[in-house]
């Protein structure tokens, strides 16, 4: 199979981790090629703009994208080229899977817990934001609807049954935000129905971070919105280690996009002590959503091993190893 994708390096430490993993992709010979595209600061060098329509348009033509981190710059135009990103293609589901790795700062053993974000409308849509010309009052509108509410919590329930998973747990605050997160909670409700197999517990989002805390092996798959599936995912994150073991995918009916969720750590850029791990975790997630679930696990089985012998990790990890050695190592367990 020949499959071409599009890339995305990236800002900061981007281009290091990206040029990382793909030298891994590369060694699984699973027939990917690239399409470098630009966006970020690296594109408004290029081409005056944070996200030049080539790169929409080569996006659309892949229908697969891998992403370094982005930096947006503080100003006006867009709020976040992630979101952008997101509203553009209707990336309507954001996946955050964390599990514990040897060899690193977990704070739990046996963490494998999947966080499911409504990714397109809720409090980041803000639609409607306001500031009073005294500065005094600042007021912005929160859309949640049956239809978004319907398909994220499907993609939960349906992402449970492939990956025989045993339970979801809806997160909400329909005690307090009875419309916008009640509509949530009902919409889910009736979803969970088709799902018989699947226990289904709801939790209020204040209580599921306390939770998380104290006892995050009762959790499999979080479903939420898109403000509570932002913070839970990062609480879940540092469970494991944190961001730099953390790998996102946005994915939409047609469109799917794969990162690393953390920045673009601007300064170490350039000092080839970046972590690689969470966007190869990512990408190993973008060769399960193309049908090629085994070369996936390879990767991972390549990172857990390499940290398990601690063998040219990086800083961040304990290690005294850059981007590039620890690439090597992982190049030569995916080989084996």
């Amino acid at each position: 199979m020949s499959k071409t994708i599009a890339v995305i390096r990236g800002d900061g430490i981007g281009p290091e981790i990206m040029n990382a993993t793909l030298r891994v992709l590369d060694v699984l010979d699973c027939g990917l090629s690239y399409d470098f595209v630009d966006a970020g600061m690296a594109a408004m060098d290029l081409h005056g703009e944070l996200l030049p329509q080539p790169t929409l348009d080569a996006i659309s033509h892949h229908r697969v994208a891998l992403k370094g981190p982005l930096t947006t710059p503080i100003g006006s135009g867009f709020s976040s080229l992630n979101v952008e990103l997101r509203k553009h293609f209707d990336l309507y589901a954001n996946v955050r899977p964390v599990i514990t790795m040897p060899g690193t700062k977990a704070r739990y053993d046996h963490v494998d817990i999947i966080t499911v974000r409504e990714n397109t409308e809720g409090a980041y849509r803000s639609e409607g934001q306001t500031l009073s010309g005294d500065g005094e009052t600042a007021e912005s509108v929160t859309r949640v609807t049956r239809h978004g509410s319907e398909r994220i919590v499907r993609h939960a329930f349906e992402l449970a049954r492939h990956q025989a998973r045993c339970k979801v747990t809806v997160v909400h605050k329909a005690n307090i935000m009875k419309t916008t997160s009640g509509l949530f909670l009902n919409v889910a409700r009736e979803v969970a129905k088709d799902y018989p197999e699947i226990e289904c517990n709801e939790l209020i989002v204040d209580n599921t971070c306390m939770q998380l805390v104290m006892h995050p092996e009762q959790f499999d798959v979080i479903v939420t919105t898109n403000l509570f599936g932002d913070i839970l995912s990062d609480l879940c994150a540092g469970l494991v280690g944190g961001l730099g073991l953390a790998p996102g995918a946005n994915i939409g009916a047609e469109t799917a996009i794969f990162e690393a969720v953390h920045g673009s750590a601007p300064d170490i850029a350039g000092k080839h002590i970046a972590d690689p791990c969470a966007l190869l975790l990512g990408a190993s997630a973008m060769l399960d959503y193309m049908g090629m679930p085994e070369q996936g696990d390879r990767v991972r089985q390549a990172i857990r091993d390499t940290l398990a012998a601690h063998d040219r990790v990086t800083p961040d990890l304990g290690g005294d190893g850059t981007t590039e050695s620890f690439a090597e190592a992982l190049v030569e367990r995916v080989r084996n």
